[in-house]
């Protein structure tokens, strides 16, 4: 049975992700700030950790990891010249720093399984210039160069690393951008597939990377966001 390890579980993506898993028989440890209903039903080992704190042996890790998807995020979007320093350093708290927090922790059981798998998150923004990310596309930036870097330096240890970049997903994350019939038309027009993802979706790919089939991927950004990143409508 592998354990897995998901920070960021209580809700939306990450929710999915837990759901998904455990229905396939994963044994599942679980971290957020908040246990939600959905994740308590699920009988994940759970722990309370807000990501832009330190760990101090908050979370029990196994002493053999076979993934670890950190899914937290933030969505943080106005001019540039808005921006305080205080909220550049919050998105690159919750999206960066708190993985590097994690995966620091999980070097040993993560080798320990000979043949773990990393999912981290970006975003499309990173790829397609977008007004008002700035300070979200700088952050997911960064993840996208330590899957890389740590794909390669992890591969003898058959370690694979990689990131999803999702377009705008239908999420309580995301409620306030797709509060209304015509926000939700709009966004979908953007999208060459013509519709707005979903945390299913996402989950379903973050599975795949994490099972034996996904066994070939490492040092990977997988765009999953209806064509947005690649095609024009």
């Amino acid at each position: 049975m592998k354990n897995i390890l998901i920070i960021g579980a209580s809700s939306g993506i990450g929710l999915e992700i837990a759901k998904n898993l455990s229905q396939k028989g994963y044994q599942l440890t679980t971290a957020s700030r908040h246990l939600s209903e959905e994740l308590k039903s699920l009988n994940t080992q759970h722990f309370e950790w807000d990501v832009t704190q330190a760990i101090d042996n908050q979370i029990a890790i196994p002493d053999t990891l076979h993934g670890i998807v950190y899914a937290p995020g933030t969505i943080n979007l106005k001019p540039f010249h808005r921006f305080t320093e205080e909220e550049f350093l919050h998105d690159y708290q919750v999206n960066v720093l708190g993985a590097t927090k994690i995966l620091q922790l999980c070097t040993r059981p993560l080798k320990k399984s000979k043949g773990a798998s990393v999912v981290l998150f970006s975003t499309v923004a990173v790829k397609v210039g977008m007004g008002f990310h700035s300070s979200i596309a700088m952050a997911k930036g960064a993840i996208e160069g330590l899957t890389k870097s740590l794909a390669a330096e992890w591969a003898n240890s058959k370690i694979r690393v990689n990131a999803i970049a999702p377009s705008l997903t239908d999420t309580k994350l995301a409620e306030n951008l797709l509060s209304t019939d015509e926000k939700r038309e709009n966004s979908a027009k953007r999208h060459p597939i013509g519709r707005i993802g979903t945390a299913q979706e996402i989950a379903q790919i973050t599975t795949l990377l994490l099972s034996d089939e996904g066994s070939w991927i490492t040092g990977q950004v997988l765009g999953v966001d209806g064509g947005m990143s690649t095609l024009k409508p």
